[in-house]
């Protein structure tokens, strides 16, 4: 699932690409290096232009720097967020303080919930867990 945004957004994202911040650049160096993952950086979806996107995994995460802490960026924030989750995503924020620190955990940590979403199933490792309510019809099923 690729999730998009109309013109005025790519716009938007392809400008941005070229003003990440320094977490940003940072952490985009790792993640386009993730195993068996594809992320996007500044990929534009609605009316939103996201940090980071991995379509496979659903998986949206957010760099939040100073910015994000003034005014009524929280709001804006939470109404991003929400709209993000009614489109079927996972949102991940991060303090840019954070990557700073240890860029290479805050990669792995993301690759690794990626990797673990439910929603994330790579070929080679068997079938995918059972859905709700499934385990109780199998057993049933089987062990009649």
């Amino acid at each position: 699932m690729i999730i998009t945004g109309p013109a005025p957004t790519l716009r938007n994202a392809r400008r941005l690409r070229g003003e990440m911040s320094l977490p940003e650049v940072l952490l985009w160096g790792r993640l386009r290096k993730s195993d068996g993952l594809r992320f996007r950086r500044q990929h534009p979806a609605g009316p939103y232009v996201l940090d980071f996107f991995c379509a496979k995994a659903k998986l949206v995460v957010e760099i939040d720097g100073i910015a994000h802490k003034m005014g009524n960026a929280g709001v804006r924030d939470a109404r991003r967020d929400a709209w993000l989750t009614d489109q079927g995503l996972q949102v991940l924020r991060i303090n840019a303080s954070e990557v700073l620190a240890d860029v290479n955990r805050v990669a792995a940590s993301i690759a690794s919930m990626a990797t673990a979403s439910p929603l994330h199933h790579r070929k080679g490792d068997g079938p995918p867990p059972p859905k709700t309510g499934e385990e109780f019809f199998s057993e049933a099923i089987w062990n009649t």
